[in-house]
């Protein structure tokens, strides 16, 4: 079983840029860093970068900053958090070749509560933000519903393979309400407790138009 899996992955990774290519930018590659600093029992610090590109690298979507402070409720499973956020985007004029650099920083407060089901880890974010995009002021709702099963290896040991999935919706508080959603699915590997990376396929679909990334994520814990 392991042996399978291992070589689906490899497979998936040995044909990220066959796939980046063929779709002519149509397939973006976000590569991510989450890190969690944990200061006693009862707090901890959020920090994040995420660097997102039009296709394979070098082509900047883009730059995500972010941080914030958390406050367990309830040790590892229920996090409120405050946070900021700067992110710069490159979009692209028209069907131009040319870009315009957007400017935003951002506010958020989250609650985050982790369950059991079996072995399958769920995971729920509410997330509020407050939006400064330039010279608007833009506010959002997110919600994130997240799954984390691991993979077993025989009947009395788990492999640090695991299979990973969310989704999350994105509301507006303004007349278009629905702003996009995002769903991914992916594979993982639980190095150990202060290192898991994650390889992954995410579609995010706005009112009009779709996107498809291919994610490389990093979750450190210190």
């Amino acid at each position: 079983m392991k042996k399978n899996i291992s070589m689906v992955a490899l497979t998936v990774i040995l044909m990220l840029p066959t796939f980046s290519y063929s779709q002519d930018s149509n397939l973006g590659n976000w590569l991510i860093y989450i890190g969690n600093k944990k200061l006693n029992t009862k707090w901890n610090l959020h920090h994040e970068l995420q660097y997102r590109n039009y296709d394979a690298i070098g082509d900047l979507e883009q730059l995500l900053i972010r941080t914030g402070l958390g406050y367990n409720l309830t040790e590892n499973n229920n996090n409120l958090l405050l946070g900021y956020g700067y992110i710069l985007s490159e979009n692209y004029v028209g069907n131009s070749n040319e870009k315009v650099s957007i400017n935003e920083h951002r506010i958020f407060q989250q609650f985050t509560s982790k369950q059991k089901v079996g072995k399958l880890g769920l995971s729920h974010r509410y997330r509020f933000e407050q939006r400064f995009v330039e010279d608007d002021f833009k506010m959002r709702f997110r919600y994130f519903l997240g799954f984390k099963l691991p993979l077993k290896q025989k009947e009395d040991n788990v492999s640090p393979l695991y299979l990973s999935a969310y989704n999350e919706v994105f509301l507006n508080a303004e007349s278009s309400v629905f702003d996009r959603n995002r769903v991914y699915g992916g594979l993982g590997y639980q190095f150990s407790k202060a290192l898991r990376l994650e390889l992954g396929y995410m579609n995010q679909f706005f009112e009009t138009y779709g996107r498809d990334q291919i994610n490389v994520i990093a979750f450190v814990n210190f």
